[in-house]
């Protein structure tokens, strides 16, 4: 397909809410629309970006999903997170102008390109724009806050719970449903993730199982108790018995 074929309209894209800023006129979404480059199509298991790369775009993930990893001092694989439709990835380059981390495709997927001169141009034209790319970095430093936590402070079961939380919470602002989630990535990969063995992974899996919290059908997971999921969450630090890996 050529770029013109590939040519997406921002203002017409289901994903807009998420991606880029609300309560832009006519004429600012119309700029919007000349931003981006084109698509891509990423397969399943390839890069769309690697650690080294020059940085030149940001990336709106229009389908699918992608998990990004550094690779550590003594050679390890490290999952730094898990990136769904309708969130921007590739911040991690404005830095030192080339890319910090991988980007691997979970699933076939497709991103708008988003080239970043183009970005800081149209931010110095109207304020919305740059505040919205402010409140993405700020999201972005959040949410390395959050893994902190999860690696720091919290049990087996209390990481794994606010894994699931927050995934369905993601999904439901996507319009997905708050009891049924196909799971991505694999357990190895979460627990790469969260800090946490393959085997204290899937341990903790059947132990939700067990208490009634959630079903599992290999990468299908139901939820039966969300409530419970979060109640996880509030555990008084006194009953921190189990080790967190």
């Amino acid at each position: 397909m050529d770029t013109k074929s590939l040519k997406v309209a921002c203002s017409s894209c289901n994903l807009r809410e998420l991606c880029l800023p609300v309560g832009l006129n006519n004429e600012e979404l119309g700029k919007l629309d000349s931003l981006i480059a084109g698509r891509r199509r990423i397969k399943r298991g390839t890069t769309l970006y690697k650690t080294g790369d020059p940085f030149t775009a940001i990336y709106a993930i229009r389908t699918g999903f992608f998990k990004t990893e550094v690779n550590t001092p003594d050679g390890r694989e490290q999952v730094t997170g898990f990136q769904m439709m309708g969130e921007i990835m590739g911040l991690d380059g404005i830095v030192q102008d080339h890319h910090s981390c991988d980007a691997i495709a979970l699933e076939d997927s497709e991103v708008c390109i988003m080239p970043f001169d183009r970005i800081e141009e149209l931010s110095r034209e109207f304020g919305t724009l740059q505040r919205h790319i402010h409140k993405i970095m700020s999201r972005e430093i959040v949410r390395d806050q959050g893994v902190m936590l999860l690696l720091g402070n919290m049990r087996a079961d209390e990481r794994l719970a606010a894994f699931l939380v927050n995934l369905v919470q993601r999904l439901h602002a996507r319009g997905f449903s708050q009891s049924e989630v196909v799971l991505r990535m694999t357990r190895k990969e979460i627990g790469n993730y969260l800090g946490m063995q393959l085997e204290t992974v899937s341990r903790t899996f059947s132990k939700f199982v067990e208490d009634g919290i959630i079903d599992v059908n290999q990468r299908h997971i139901t939820i039966k108790d969300l409530e419970a999921l979060r109640g996880l969450l509030n555990t008084p630090p006194s009953s921190h018995c189990n080790s967190p890996s």
